[in-house]
């Protein structure tokens, strides 16, 4: 289990061609004097998630006779919908995406409007995805990472940092959501072997902090208990790879409101007219209440995805 930025410049030569390079986008609202912030849009993806670079990136690996007899993920959100979208790319035929028989109803949808098969299985996440790895066996598919371990998924998710230096060398601070810690992870190797002297920051909800309570705790939590939250893509816990490395690659983890997330949304569609995921909008709340110790001159900030349900992002422009 091994991790480098020579897995990320191999991932961009790879997905280049068949992702979308996103727009960095300089803020109107945030801005100082002092300070430069810039909006990485991954919710401009065609999954409206960054997910699509890991998927995409794993799956280009993958042997002829694996790409035959097909492709399986555990996802009810934007991995199950990246990977769909990524087997329609390389004409991948098999595509499996086991999702609890509690998912709504939209993200099936998403799932089998880019082509997989959405695979109901188990009451709840935890079960879905152990009745879901004995169902992957069983069927001889290859089942494709969300945040493991998988270097190839890790070196998707970095090609965000080769895009954000490549447009602007000014760049000293990349602030990112933490999930399971894979895009972290990723976009810090592979920033710091471009411009060392950059600093990364993690940002997580206070609702589930699995990446900051693991390393105040010296505990891998494989899982996590989340209370409630806006930020579905950020429950539970997190990745083997990212708890061995991130620590030395991430210069400060911030942990954020719940409220503050929420302004963070409504702010981004009524202020700067881009639509976020609660979980994209975290980079944005840490700025608003952690501005100086985020610190930097020329700072981005990952909008990691724009999957938000209609019905809470009106409550939450209503709101706030």
């Amino acid at each position: 289990m091994s991790f480098s930025s020579k897995d990320v410049k191999e991932a961009y030569e790879r997905i280049k061609n068949y992702i979308v390079k996103t727009p960095l986008e300089e803020s109107f609202y945030l801005e100082d004097d002092n300070q430069k912030y810039f909006f990485k849009l991954e919710s401009f993806q065609r999954v409206k998630s960054f997910k699509i670079r890991g998927a995409l990136n794993k799956m280009m690996t993958l042997t002829e006779e694996e790409k035959r007899l097909g492709v399986a993920t555990i996802s009810s959100g934007n991995h199950g919908s990246s990977v769909s979208y990524a087997a329609s790319l390389l004409g991948i035929e098999n595509v499996k995406i086991v999702v609890p028989k509690t998912a709504p109803k939209s993200k099936v949808d998403k799932i089998e409007y880019f082509g997989g098969e959405a695979v109901l299985l188990g009451d709840n996440y935890d079960e879905a995805h152990k009745e879901g790895m004995a169902f992957i066996e069983e069927n001889e598919l290859t089942f494709i990472d969300a945040f493991y371990d998988d270097s190839a998924i890790y070196g998707g998710q970095g090609t965000i940092a080769i895009e954000i230096l490549e447009e602007n060398k000014d760049i000293d601070t990349i602030v990112v959501p933490i999930g399971g810690g894979g895009l972290i992870t990723g976009i810090a190797v592979a920033a710091k072997t471009i411009k060392p002297d950059i600093r990364i920051i993690g940002v997580q909800t206070e609702a589930c902090p699995a990446m900051i309570k693991a390393y105040e705790d010296n505990v891998f939590y494989e899982e996590y208990p989340s209370g409630p939250t806006l930020c579905d893509a950020l429950v539970g816990g997190i990745g083997k790879l990212s708890y061995e490395m991130a620590k030395d690659y991430v210069d400060d983890f911030i942990e954020v409101s719940e409220e503050s997330i929420g302004r963070a949304v409504s702010f981004m569609a009524k202020e700067e007219k881009y639509i976020v995921e609660a979980g994209s909008a975290v980079t944005v709340a840490a700025v608003t209440d952690y501005k100086e110790r985020i610190g930097g001159k020329n700072v981005a900030l990952v909008l990691s995805g724009g999957n938000i349900d209609g019905e809470i992002l009106t409550e939450l422009m209503t709101k706030y």
